[in-house]
């Protein structure tokens, strides 16, 4: 009996612990990529931020010198050029989890163009979409021990009856 109730004690322990270590996310950072008949956008978001890498299409080299805006949520963004050739947007609206329609309007000289993408940001970390995670784990626990309980009673029941039989 005293060997069912460990085992039991440690199934739970060990599935608490297994639940808590799960990854309740994607590994990946959040991304969008977007292109039009001439260039490639690909934003890839951290925290706030996000940077953008713009290239040609035709031959998949940097473009450095384009004026770029960014309209997320329905509000436009300025980006800023960074020294390494990519461009990058601070902004809050980049926290908030679902999916998002982006649309970079890239400016190079006398050429325009719209690229379009959406950007799918998942909840964060500690977050978890199933909110019955803990009640279910707890359920499991009342169920085992209810059972542990029925067979201890039916174990004493036995051993009272066993010492009122007389031999």
């Amino acid at each position: 009996m005293l060997a069912l109730a460990a085992v039991t004690a440690v199934t739970v322990i060990t599935t608490a612990a297994w639940s808590a270590d799960a990854p309740s996310g994607p590994s990946a950072a959040p991304r969008v990529e977007a292109r039009s008949a001439e260039f490639l956008a690909v934003g890839v978001v951290h925290d706030d931020k996000m940077s953008i890498h713009l290239s040609r299409l035709i031959d998949n080299a940097p473009v450095r010198d384009a004026a770029i805006n960014v309209v997320l949520r329905g509000t436009a963004h300025t980006v800023t050029a960074e020294t390494d050739g990519s461009y990058s947007l601070q902004t809050k609206d980049l926290t908030l989890p679902g999916a998002a329609a982006v649309e970079f309007q890239v400016t190079q000289g006398a050429a325009r163009a719209t690229l379009r993408g959406t950007l799918e940001v998942a909840a964060a970390a500690g977050t978890s979409d199933d909110k019955n995670n803990a009640r279910q784990l707890w359920w499991w626990v009342l169920n085992f021990a209810v059972c542990f309980g029925v067979l201890w009673l039916i174990s004493r029941r036995k051993k009272a009856a066993q010492a009122k039989e007389p031999v």
